[in-house]
């Protein structure tokens, strides 16, 4: 009887990173981030149905949570000749994946189980008004079951992406 609750806890870990956020960057190697010391947010696109993200009131939040990140970097927001142009994208895609779990006598056997989720991605684009190039992106996805969820971190993700600028280059 033990080995059914070590397989449960064993999938009760497996389960809570796998819809955990992850942030990636990518920004460009010859861009002098230390010359950046200005932005300006341009409005910000949302491409969700669920109306717990697709709003205003969702877009006002994501805009005061990078114009407060990018203020605490340093770089001060101003209206005209901005060194970077801010504009950010928050999309919503339902998932389903296959995941295979342990299962049989003394775990030999596999079992495998349709797990679906809603997938919330925010992209941050940072763009050298100057060279009028992209220089720095990030793209956050939480991966949750229901968007208020994802709504309910919007902060966190702008902030995990924020703190990963300015890049650490060699």
């Amino acid at each position: 009887m033990k080995l059914p609750g070590t397989l449960l806890l064993l999938l009760v870990l497996a389960v809570g990173p796998a819809l955990a956020q992850k942030v990636d960057i990518e920004f460009d190697d010859s861009a002098v981030f230390e010359r950046y010391k200005t932005f300006h947010i341009v409005e910000g696109q949302i491409n969700a149905k669920a109306a717990a993200l697709n709003s205003d009131l969702t877009r006002r939040k994501i805009e005061n949570e990078i114009r407060k990140r990018l203020t605490e970097k340093g770089l001060m927001e101003v209206e005209s000749k901005p060194d970077l142009n801010v504009r950010f994208t928050l999309g919503q895609a339902r998932k389903s994946e296959v995941e295979a779990y342990p299962a049989g006598w003394r775990g030999l056997g596999t079992r495998r189980v349709r797990v679906a989720y809603t997938q919330g991605t925010l992209v941050i684009n940072l763009r050298d008004t100057n060279r009028k190039e992209l220089v720095w992106r990030s793209v956050a996805e939480e991966e949750k079951n229901d968007p208020m969820q994802i709504a309910q971190h919007l902060d966190d993700m702008v902030r995990k992406s924020i703190d990963k600028y300015p890049p650490k280059t060699k």
